[in-house]
């Protein structure tokens, strides 16, 4: 089985760390992924929430240079969670287990790689901090 998510967008929060009882880093925070197609003569635009978890070092990078708004890329497997609630309720939800975070540049005037090319994934990204 193969299990590889490529995806290029924007937090839609900050960060939120912790730690497991190990003492390893668990960083989380959501990506808004950008489609835009044509339907007829109209460009249409969908928008894509998704749920990241990032782990490690790599966690702890992610915690300290990312903020809402950061355009990023990001390489990992789908993983799909599920629990219980006090009541007895069935929950899961799918996320995101990241395994490389790339921070996308940013251009003057604030604007990313990502905003200048229509939310799509650019041809280079630049990494602020090497994992």
């Amino acid at each position: 089985m193969f299990n590889k998510v490529i995806l290029a967008g924007n937090l839609t929060r900050d960060p939120e760390m912790r730690y497991t009882p190990q003492g390893t880093s668990v960083c989380n925070f959501g990506v808004a992924v950008n489609r835009r197609y044509k339907q007829g003569e109209d460009v249409k635009e969908e928008v894509t929430f998704i749920n990241i978890v990032v782990f490690g070092k790599q966690a702890d990078t992610c915690g300290q240079y990312l903020n809402k708004g950061s355009a990023v890329l990001i390489e990992g497997r789908l993983q799909e969670r599920r629990w219980e609630t006090e009541d007895g309720q069935k929950r899961s939800r799918h996320e995101v287990v990241a395994q490389n975070v790339r921070f996308l540049s940013k251009k003057q005037g604030g604007a990313s790689d990502l905003d200048a090319m229509g939310g799509e994934a650019p041809d280079e990204t630049t990494e602020l901090e090497p994992f």
